[in-house]
């Protein structure tokens, strides 16, 4: 009679075997899945409605790929309603976990943009799309607007273009509009904002909650990060 403990051993290296996509290969995702995981490593997320095939790949392998990720102190968050999914550093108080991934620091009026944002994101809730102009979305940044005009314009404009092109939240659909990613929602916990509020709320005065005065706009902002 057969161990099952061999049959076990022999169904993983068939499986490995399956996936081997060279010579040598130790693999057992196939090749889409892998690259839904590289996707996810390179961030900034998988989307459902700009990558079908990796997000159904990611989706059919979601335990494999998060298994792979947790060997590296990663968690993935899946968002199945607005079809999307990230990284991000596991969280727990049982160790001391690891830096896996480069964090960018978000500036002033980055980091402001997103709280922005994200407001927008929710007061439409139910909404399948959410839609703005940048003017509007300038004009609820105002409030933050610090040192000259040519600089506060120049900063923002810095950061819109972020936002499209390195974090991928604005998607453009003409006429200076663009769409909302509901990613957005995800980047910036309810903690934080609240944090960042208070901080934000000292900056229209002029001082931080120690009365100490504030950076310019265009330094980093130390309350926020995104990968």
């Amino acid at each position: 009679m057969n161990d099952p403990d061999d049959r076990e051993t022999t169904d993983e290296q068939e499986g490995a075997a399956g996936a081997a996509l060279w010579p040598g290969d130790t693999g057992t995702l196939h090749d889409v899945s892998r690259r839904a995981l590289l996707r996810l490593l390179q961030g900034p997320y998988v989307s459902g409605r700009a990558n079908p095939q990796l997000w159904a790949a990611l989706v059919a392998d979601e335990q494999a790929i998060r298994s792979r990720l947790h060997d590296l102190f990663l968690d993935l968050v899946v968002d199945r309603v607005d079809e999307f999914a990230f990284t991000r550093k596991v969280r727990t108080a049982e160790l001391d976990v690891p830096q896996a991934l480069r964090s960018e620091r978000l500036t002033f009026v980055d980091t402001a943009m997103l709280l922005v944002l994200r407001q927008l994101l929710l007061s439409a809730a139910g909404e399948p799309r959410v839609i703005v102009g940048q003017e509007e979305v300038y004009e609820r940044l105002s409030v933050y607007r610090d040192g000259d005009e040519s600089t506060y314009l120049r900063n923002l404009n810095g950061a819109w273009t972020r936002m499209k092109n390195r974090f991928r939240v604005l998607h453009d659909v003409g006429d200076d509009r663009v769409e909302i990613s509901p990613v957005v929602k995800f980047l910036v916990d309810e903690e934080q904002v609240g944090a960042l509020t208070r901080v934000y709320t000292g900056l229209v005065g002029g001082t931080s909650e120690d009365g100490d005065e504030q950076p310019g706009s265009d330094e980093p902002a130390d309350d926020g990060e995104v990968r």
